[in-house]
């Protein structure tokens, strides 16, 4: 499949479920100092999140160009070492405003990645931040992870931030596993920097606001 196809496919399910298609915004981030490039999906709706902004509609879905030469999240040191990492890059998201939150956000994915591209389950491992009581409870009594396939993980891989502050959350990554003929452990492993199992989505539960002093305050919505 191509890119372009995954894109559309990915576009046009989330519009089939009530999302607003938004274009990409600037790869120069409008009216926040805190960023020299767009990096996630997510930065042309951060002031949505902090309350700042009203949009007219509560769903979103979008194609976001990116870029990560520097800053929080820095791919640059990563390219030439590994075939998956880029400096620039098209994120795919959905984002909801005070609308649908874990469960739904979980259940998207899950039947995306499983009934829309039809990858098969035994392949997906799943992680959650440690003590995410409620993601975890969702993958493994509603969706019916595998435990064996599913690790909470205390560290910052599993807490999401856009940069030192801002909006930020505790996070749920799905993992493709190439199977054992591919070198490299599962997440949270000592070996899970190997090409075996590749992050293919991050949910990002998007619950508070760091300030200045490294203080977490929830968000309005």
């Amino acid at each position: 499949m191509k890119s372009s196809a995954l894109r559309t496919r990915f576009l046009q399910f989330f519009a089939r479920h009530g999302h607003t298609i938004v274009p990409s915004s600037s790869l120069v981030p409008a009216h926040d100092p805190t960023l020299l490039f767009t990096n996630s999906g997510m930065v042309q709706f951060k002031d949505v999140f902090l309350g700042k902004e009203q949009r007219p509609y509560t769903r979103a879905t979008s194609s976001q160009r990116s870029v990560r030469a520097g800053g929080k999240h820095n791919d640059l040191e990563n390219v030439g070492y590994t075939a998956r990492h880029h400096t620039f890059f098209e994120m795919l998201g959905n984002f909801s405003f005070g609308d649908y939150f874990k469960r739904a956000a979980i259940g998207y994915a899950w039947q995306f990645l499983t009934e829309e591209l039809g990858l098969p389950k035994e392949r997906l491992w799943v992680t959650v931040y440690h003590d995410d009581e409620e993601a975890a409870g969702i993958w493994l009594d509603e969706i019916g992870v595998d435990p064996a396939r599913f690790t909470r993980i205390n560290t910052a891989d599993n807490f999401w931030q856009m940069g030192d502050t801002g909006p930020c959350g505790p996070c749920s990554e799905i993992f493709y596993d190439h199977g054992p003929d591919v070198a490299g452990g599962p997440p949270g492993s000592a070996e899970a920097d190997g090409d075996r199992y590749i992050e293919i989505w991050n949910l990002v539960f998007m619950q508070f606001n760091r300030d200045e002093q490294g203080v977490l305050h929830p968000l309005p919505r």
